[in-house]
């Protein structure tokens, strides 16, 4: 397998017109530049098209494609439908495919870094740095546990990404394809010496802390989580938020409702398997930092 050298970076944009200049200044300082760069307007109602239309006369890389508003109302699914129609816009193709949300901004080495990381080991599907939230004048870093990659900013390795789409359209997607990843032999990695820094609250879009937590809950349920870990995961974020007791109310509100569940049982096998209680004390560890 040949070592990747180009990159594309597709941005899904509802509401960015804020925070997509901070990326494009980001995007424009990578000391490896992308080939293609595709801002995604997904039904906006603030100036977001305007904005990127302007960005995109100085910036020759960037290119502006408009998707339809999803109307699915699963969170994630407008997230993923916008990713895929800019994948359908890219006019070339390159080893590499990034997925940056607008609210991020990265250092002028992450994707340098990053295609690095993918030439070093050519069974690595998967990668993102690390995430800090940049709230209130601070940076707060936010761990993962297994083999997680953040969503924010991640890059996928062609071959792997086509191992992995479609993309479940609902919020847990970019769980998902990491386990439909591992099932094709590929491997997964967050590399906290490389970190990124998110500048909205998490859940904000979703209102309050409350729902953002209920959202995991209904997440949690469709990918059949062990209740177990759940029980876990669900205390261990009421300890650091009370709201995170929401991951079980949503849990329960999603079963009532019967709404419906991963039917792909490699996927589950393979999910509930890094759930066991064996794999607890790592896991605490990965969550903690330590």
């Amino acid at each position: 397998m040949t070592a990747p050298r180009t990159y594309a970076i597709i941005t899904p944009a509802r509401d960015e017109a804020k925070h997509l200049p901070a990326l494009a200044a980001a995007v424009a300082n990578q000391t490896t530049p992308p080939a293609q760069w595709v801002v995604v307007e997904n039904g906006s109602t603030d100036e977001t098209l305007t904005v990127a239309n302007a960005l995109a006369r100085d910036l020759p890389s960037l290119r502006v494609v408009v998707s339809e508003p999803s109307s699915d109302g699963a969170r994630g699914a407008a997230v993923v439908k916008a990713f895929q129609r800019g994948l359908q816009a890219l006019d070339a193709p390159v080893d590499v495919v990034a997925k940056v949300d607008a609210d991020v901004s990265v250092g002028e080495d992450y994707f340098e870094r990053l295609l690095a990381a993918l030439a070093e080991d050519p069974s690595l599907g998967i990668a993102s740095g690390t995430c800090y939230d940049q709230l209130d004048g601070g940076l707060t870093e936010r761990h993962v546990t297994g083999d997680h990659v953040w969503g924010a900013a991640r890059v996928y390795r062609r071959a792997c990404l086509d191992d992995v789409l479609p993309l479940e359209e609902r919020i847990g997607w970019d769980g998902i394809d990491l386990v439909k990843a591992h099932a094709h032999g590929w491997h997964t990695a967050t590399f906290r010496d490389l970190p990124f820094r998110h500048h909205r609250r998490e859940g904000a879009r979703e209102g309050s802390r409350w729902a953002a937590w209920a959202a995991q809950g209904r997440a949690a349920r469709y990918m059949r989580y062990r209740p177990s870990y759940l029980v876990l995961r669900t205390a261990h974020r009421v300890v650091r938020e009370p709201a995170g007791a929401a991951i079980l109310c949503g849990y329960v509100q999603a079963a009532l409702q019967r709404e419906p569940r991963c039917s792909d049982t490699a996927i589950v096998t393979r999910l509930r398997e890094g759930q066991r209680l064996r794999r607890l004390p790592v896991r605490v560890r990965q969550a903690l930092g330590l």
